[in-house]
C-alpha cells in the first residue's frame, strides 16, 4: 500500500503539482503536504532549482495510515534523489515534518521517519530531532482494515484527555520499553503482551465502529495484538507469518461484512526499507 509520484526537474523554481490522481486534493503548493515539504527542502538547499511532481494517491486522507506523510516523505526523497542524495535519510526527516505541520497542525516525525527509513522507528525527539532505527522481527506480518470513514487527525486529539494518571503513565512506559526490546530480541511472545495502549486506545476507541468486536476477533484469530492505525479510523494487528496474518484478515472481515460500512483490507509484511525509486526518469 503506498503512493506513487513522479518527479522530474523544472526550468521554473519552486515546487509545481501538475496532477493528482485518486484523491481531490489542492495543487497549490503551499496548501499541498507534498508541496510544502519539498519548498522546505529547497529552502535549506537552494530555493532557485525547481521541481514538477506528479502523484498517484492510494493513500486517502484521513485514514490513519499515513496519508500525508507517504506524499511528504516521497517529495523529500524523490528531490534527494535528483539532486544526487546531499541529505541522508535522516536528514530527510525535518523537511517532511514541515508537510505533516501543514496536515495537522504539528511538525511530527511518527509516519515520515518510519517512511524515509523504513521498518519500526523510536522518535525520542523532534527539537533536536532524534530519530533511532529498530530492527524488525523477520516473521512480523501487518494486517489493516481501514473502514471507510474519516477520523480527523485534529478530531481524534480532542477526545484525549490532557492528563493520565501516574499508574497508567508507568504501564505505558513499561510497555514501550517492552515492546522496544521484543524487536531486539525477536521475542514475539514479549511483543504481544507489550501492544496495550493504556492512554490514547481507551478514548480514541469511541470514534471507530466496531473497535471492541475487531480486537476480540483478531484475538481469536492467533494476532500478537492490534490497535488503532495512527489516528484511525484504520485498525492494525500484528502477526508472526503470513498465514496467521490471512486468518486474521479473514476474521476483520467477518466483523464489517455484517456492517453497512465499506472497508479495505491490507495484508503485508513489515517494509524493510523505506520510499524506494522504481524508475530513473532523470
Amino acid at each position: 500500500m503506498g503512493d506513487f509520484m513522479e518527479i522530474r526537474r523544472s526550468e521554473k523554481a519552486g515546487i509545481h503539482i501538475t496532477s493528482i490522481v485518486g484523491q481531490d486534493l489542492p495543487l497549490e503548493a503551499k496548501k499541498n503536504v507534498a508541496g510544502v515539504a519539498g519548498l522546505a527542502l529547497l529552502e535549506a538547499h537552494n530555493p532557485q532549482l525547481g521541481f514538477e511532481i506528479r502523484i498517484k494517491k492510494n493513500i486517502k486522507p484521513g485514514s490513519g495510515i499515513g496519508s500525508s506523510a507517504a506524499s511528504a516523505a516521497g517529495t523529500v526523497f524523490g528531490i534527494n534523489y535528483l539532486l544526487g542524495n546531499p541529505y541522508s535519510a535522516t536528514e530527510l526527516v525535518p523537511f517532511a515534518m514541515e508537510g505533516e505541520r501543514l496536515a495537522c497542525g504539528s511538525a511530527h516525525a511518527d509516519n515520515v521517519a518510519p517512511a524515509l527509513l523504513g521498518g519500526f522507528t523510536l522518535v525520542r525527539s523532534t527539537d533536536p530531532l532524534d530519530v533511532i532505527k529498530l530492527p524488525t522481527p523477520l516473521e512480523l506480518t501487518t494486517t489493516v482494515i481501514h473502514p471507510k470513514i474519516e477520523v480527523k487527525t485534529a478530531d481524534a486529539r480532542a477526545v484525549l484527555k490532557k492528563r493520565v494518571s501516574l499508574e497508567k503513565a508507568i504501564n505505558q512506559w513499561a510497555n514501550v520499553g517492552a515492546l522496544v526490546a521484543s524487536l531486539y530480541e525477536e521475542d514475539y511472545d514479549l511483543l504481544s503482551r507489550a501492544l496495550v495502549d493504556e492512554i490514547v486506545e481507551p478514548s480514541r476507541s469511541i470514534l471507530i465502529p466496531y473497535f471492541a468486536q475487531l480486537k476480540s476477533a483478531c484475538q481469536e484469530a492467533g494476532a500478537l495484538g492490534s490497535g488503532i492505525s495512527g489516528s484511525g479510523p484504520s485498525v492494525f494487528a500484528l502477526s508472526r507469518g503470513m498465514t496467521t496474518a490471512h486468518k486474521v484478515a479473514q476474521a476483520m472481515q467477518n466483523v464489517y461484512e455484517k456492517t453497512d460500512i465499506p472497508f479495505e483490507i491490507h495484508v503485508s509484511p513489515v517494509k524493510q526499507s523505506g520510499v524506494s525509486i522504481l524508475e530513473d526518469i532523470s
